[in-house]
């Protein structure tokens, strides 16, 4: 029986979204009859310009393109080799191409979407355009499907803005089947309690740079995605529970058998889900509002990314669907936190996956009511589908239903034994606005923080202030404003979190409080992030001076500054367009004036598509 909160949120979110998802539905339902009246979509195409959609192909595919009998599936692909994640992108189009042909289709790259490593990224200019690399990604894949060729796609990306990107795009392809092809975690490298040490102990002086970088070097070590528990994996986590990955395919590591057969069976059931086979699977019908609760559930139950307070709202408006952070909230008081990974726990996602994985978590899930059963998935009708486990059986691809509990309840437990019995992101609000809040990885004692705050427009300017010994000693809640979408793209301040975990360590009172995000590796320093309304955005927040007792109570759910702002007027200020270039930042001016806030997913786009 389903949770009657679940229930309650799901109803809610349908009837908010009545009118924008209706109309998305009937849009995209009208493109679907016609594509299945008349058959593969490039046969509507007028001569010259199918030719020109064939004339590179080989001889083989170019037969096929020619005529209508079988359907055309597109590639769109986010491979380079600087990410080590999609490095192994690198293979898949042949492979996905001779999968798709074996299964009586025909496969295309149909295009590339631009694909940042925020971790090369972290505290450099070019973080001011990673949250807008989402929208651009989104534009990118809309422009692969405009030819109008295509009777299925194949989507191919694991991290940060990537995916949601991605998914953003193909929706408005509603009508179309699409399917998520994950490339898999590297194997685990330095343990993350050894690397995170190291990050303290380099912030500190302790060390130099060359020990440093042998330390990060061991940890992000080869393909595949990096392993701890940050934006990427939160990605691969909700596409499967979300339906959109084969079951049991996102946390196979590269270059095995197994991560090679489910590559090729994707390709194959790409084929299946076409509108002109029996199984007409349109991705419009998959992201539907109980899979948009679904995979807020999994994001609380497993202590994810906040990035997707933001994206998981963007995705959702994309298919015509509402989703405020009020949902979140209130799911996330009946959804326990069951896994522990870095930087929640010293676990990895190969740890989690060797504990049992999606079939286990799922599973516990669903044998809870805290999941919609009943949704439609590119494997099939139900979520139950996703309780199985890929395995070779003699060269075959075969699923089997996983009945065995976790094998390491130090990372995944059942959810009758939580690591805590709410979920591992909290909603704030208060005189400063609304915040996200990460407390899966802070300690009880530090969900409570009051103290004055340092304010700075900057983050180079906090880096700069330890530097000098000025944050010594003292307690303190850091506001770090300016950070917002409207003001420069909302960077993550990632690189704040080992100097401030160092003057936690040493016992001051610490937090931070900022417009800005903080990553899916937000640790243990008490946070309240994503706030909204931002500085630029004329945010409370652009108010707070040095001094002003701010109370972050991350428990209750509240962000105060008890010190009366009657009267004052703003510090700080944004930087200009003339002063926010370099680094290709003055080509995304328009994207800082037309971005909405994040409590609607920071998003240029507006509402609902």
């Amino acid at each position: 029986m389903t949770n009657p909160v679940i229930t309650e949120v799901t109803d809610r979110v349908v009837a908010r979204s009545r009118e924008s998802r209706g109309a998305y539905l009937k849009r995209v339902r009208r493109a679907g009859a016609e594509l299945r009246e008349r058959g593969p979509a490039r046969g509507r195409l007028g001569c010259a310009n199918l030719a020109h959609g064939f004339a590179a192909a080989p001889a083989e595919d170019k037969l096929d393109l020619r005529g209508t009998a079988k359907p055309g599936v597109a590639i769109v692909t986010s491979y380079n080799d600087m990410l080590s994640a999609h490095q192994p992108y690198e293979t898949y189009p042949p492979e996905l191409k001779r999968a798709v042909r074996e299964a009586g289709g025909v496969a295309q790259v149909a295009g590339g979407v631009p694909a940042m490593c925020d971790g090369v990224t972290q505290g450099r200019a070019g973080m001011e355009l990673s949250l807008y690399s989402r929208d651009v990604i989104a534009m990118a894949t809309a422009i692969a499907l405009s030819h109008d060729m295509f009777d299925a796609a194949l989507l191919l990306g694991v991290c940060d803005k990537i995916v949601p990107g991605l998914l953003i795009g193909a929706l408005h392809f509603g009508h179309l089947p699409a399917i998520f092809v994950p490339a898999g975690p590297m194997t685990s490298g330095l343990p993350n309690k050894v690397k995170a040490r190291a990050r303290q102990s380099f912030a500190e002086g302790k060390i130099g740079r060359l020990e440093m970088l042998d330390a990060e070097a061991a940890s992000y070590h080869s393909p595949g995605t990096c392993t701890f528990y940050g934006t990427a994996n939160s990605n691969q986590l909700l596409m499967e529970v979300m339906g959109l990955h084969l079951p049991g395919a996102t946390f196979v590591n590269p270059h095995t058998e197994l991560r090679h057969a489910l590559t090729g069976a994707a390709a194959r059931r790409a084929v299946e889900i076409t509108p002109h086979g029996a199984e007409y699977t349109p991705v419009a019908e998959i992201v539907d509002e109980k899979a948009i609760v679904n995979a807020v559930v999994a994001l609380l139950a497993s202590g994810g990314s906040t990035n997707h307070t933001m994206h998981l709202v963007a995705m959702a408006a994309a298919a015509g669907i509402e989703l405020t952070w009020d949902d979140m909230a209130a799911l996330s008081k009946v959804v326990p936190l069951i896994t522990r990974m870095y930087p929640n726990g010293q676990a990895d996602v190969n740890h989690f996956q060797a504990a049992g994985g999606m079939p286990v978590f799922i599973g516990d899930l669903l044998d809870a009511g805290l999941l919609h059963e009943d949704v439609l998935t590119v494997a099939g009708r139900g979520l139950a589908l996703y309780r199985s486990t890929p395995a070779l059986k003699e060269g075959a691809l075969v699923w089997q239903e996983r009945t065995e509990p976790s094998a390491d309840t130090e990372v995944l437990r059942p959810v009758a034994e939580p690591f805590s019995p709410d979920g591992g992101i909290h909603m704030l609000s208060g005189n400063l606005g609304r915040a996200v809040s990460k407390v899966s990885a802070v300690k009880p004692a530090h969900l409570v923080i009051e103290a004055p705050a340092k304010v700075f427009d900057d983050q180079l300017d906090l880096l700069t202030a330890f530097e000098r010994g000025e944050l010594d000693g003292q307690d303190f809640v850091a506001v770090v404003r300016y950070q917002g979408p409207q003001a420069n793209g909302m960077p993550e301040l990632h690189k704040l979190t080992p100097p401030l975990a160092v003057l936690l360590d040493r016992g001051q009172q610490v937090a931070i409080v900022t417009d800005g995000r903080m990553s899916g590796a937000s640790g243990k320093v008490p946070a309240a992030i994503h706030l909204s309304p931002e500085a630029a955005d004329g945010g409370p927040i652009a108010l707070v001076r040095d001094g002003d007792v701010i109370r972050l109570d991350s428990a209750a759910g509240t962000l105060t500054v008890l010190a009366d702002l009657t009267g004052r007027t703003p510090g700080g200020a944004p930087l200009t367009d003339e002063q926010w270039a370099g680094t290709g930042r003055e080509l995304f001016a328009s994207f800082r004036r037309t971005v909405g806030p994040a409590e609607r997913g920071a998003s240029v786009f507006g509402g609902a598509a």
